[in-house]
């Protein structure tokens, strides 16, 4: 009955988490005459950043924020600057106050990201929460991450984060919107995750980051360039608010409602275990999933979770995980659904009531020898006792040999048997038969 429950679940989940189709919309922010941008490069002099696999983020961040830079410079009416080309530290409140000075009309703060326990990995844009604000983040976010997305990057959405008081966490975003300035923070992937990690190992893999970025700038304002031969004058953006919140950007501080794991089917032979994974979270989309085979005590890496679209807020309720369970294994699986905020729900535990590809036996020996090697890896062969096994495996045939031939000795003489019964029972019948036929004559040659 139980499974029952958890599968019209999961089927409910799935068509109500059907992939929804974000509509085009106009750009919601005007701009008056020649487009200004800020590109502000993060970190730098004292703040090196993230620090992981070789890599220095403040070093990162300038290369691919220069060739950002110099691809902007290529479109037409637009005026360009970075809050700093050289390794200085600079307050965020100085880096707004630069894109202020400048009447920018965005700015946009370049970064690359990394976890505490280096599991993470994808691209995700930081926006403000106050309107408009929110809503030319989400729709500039959506392009840049869609673009991420083409490269074959984990969309981790378009996300908005709170303080203590309420206001924007971050502080490039809060000191920009306090001087009227919209702002974003691009965070292009996790340096420290291998996946991630081999879209950022050298210099030109930065600098194509940073002409991705200036691509989505562009479209974003609508740009056109004559030496490119590109043109976003007419270019649609995703449906947004200027008066409200997009809903997909709102902060979730709480775990998915639901994950339940119901049973598929199983070889017990080749070690697969199939499994249906169900979850649902009302208030963002689901981003990750991961599981236990020993009832918790150990994780898998996390997983991208099937038909996630952060951008959306959409993902796929339910999917079939096959899993390769280890030999001589009777697993306690568990799998956890994770948010775009790295909050989880565990399932409930299902529990094999069999073991997986169970070994044999180990054959024991009373004598060592043979359960050891020599330095050449051949097991030692003791002839003696192979003479005597030969022996014994000769004298098991030959008694084999003699019980047949017995048998067959006892079936000749009982076949001998029945026959000398049989003739002597002839002989005494036809002795009678004679002795009645000469008492016969007599009697006759009596009368006679």
């Amino acid at each position: 009955m139980r499974k029952i429950i958890y599968a019209v679940i999961a089927v409910m989940l799935s068509v109500f988490l059907m992939p929804q189709k974000v509509l085009a919309a106009a750009r919601l922010q005007e701009t008056d005459g020649k487009t200004i941008i800020v590109i502000d490069p993060g970190h730098g002099g004292e703040n090196r950043g993230t620090i992981e696999n070789n890599h220095e983020e403040k070093y990162m961040t300038m290369t691919t924020a220069l060739a950002m830079y110099e691809e902007l410079l290529l479109y037409d009416d637009v005026e360009v600057y970075l809050t700093h080309t050289d390794d200085v530290d600079m307050t965020l409140k100085e880096r707004a106050a630069f894109a202020r000075s400048v009447d920018a009309d965005f700015l946009f703060s370049i970064h690359y990201n990394a976890s505490e326990n280096h599991e993470l990995f994808g691209s995700e844009v930081w926006v403000s929460s106050v309107p408009p604000y929110n809503g030319y983040g989400y729709q500039f976010g959506y392009e840049f991450l869609s673009d991420m997305r083409n490269m074959g990057l984990l969309v981790r959405g378009v996300k908005t984060r709170l303080g203590s008081k309420g206001d924007d966490y971050y502080g490039i975003i809060r000191e920009s919107v306090a001087a009227g300035i919209p702002a974003v923070i691009i965070e292009h992937c996790h340096v420290d995750e291998e996946r991630d990690a081999a879209y950022c190992e050298n210099e030109e893999q930065l600098k194509g980051f940073g002409r991705t970025d200036a691509a989505a700038v562009a479209r974003y304002f609508g740009l056109k360039s004559s030496s490119l031969g590109v043109d976003y004058s007419d270019y649609p953006l995703a449906e947004s608010s200027a008066a409200s919140c997009v809903d997909v950007t709102l902060a979730d501080s709480t775990e998915p409602e639901s994950c339940l794991v119901v049973f598929s089917e199983a070889d017990y032979e080749e070690g697969t275990l199939k499994l249906t994974v169900s979850a649902y979270d009302s208030d963002s989309a689901l981003l990750y999933y991961s599981y236990s085979l020993d009832g918790g005590l150990t994780f898998s890496p996390r997983e991208a979770w099937p038909g996630s679209d952060t951008l959306t807020g959409t993902y796929d309720g339910s999917f079939l995980l096959q899993l390769t369970i280890p030999p001589n294994t009777a697993p306690e699986v568990i799998v956890r659904a994770y948010n775009g905020y790295d909050l989880y729900r565990e399932s409930n535990p299902y529990i094999s009531a069999r073991i997986f590809r169970p070994e044999p036996e180990p054959v024991s020996s009373a004598d060592p020898a043979l359960n050891g090697e020599n330095a050449t890896g051949i097991i030692p062969v003791d002839s003696d006792a192979l003479e005597q096994k030969t022996e014994s495996e000769d004298g098991q045939t030959l008694s084999l040999y003699q019980f047949v031939m017995l048998c067959l000795f006892f079936i000749l003489a009982m076949l001998l048997i029945i026959i000398a019964f049989q003739y002597t029972l002839y002989k005494k019948r036809k002795k009678r038969r004679l002795y009645r036929r000469k008492e016969a004559g007599d009697i006759w040659n009596q009368h006679k």
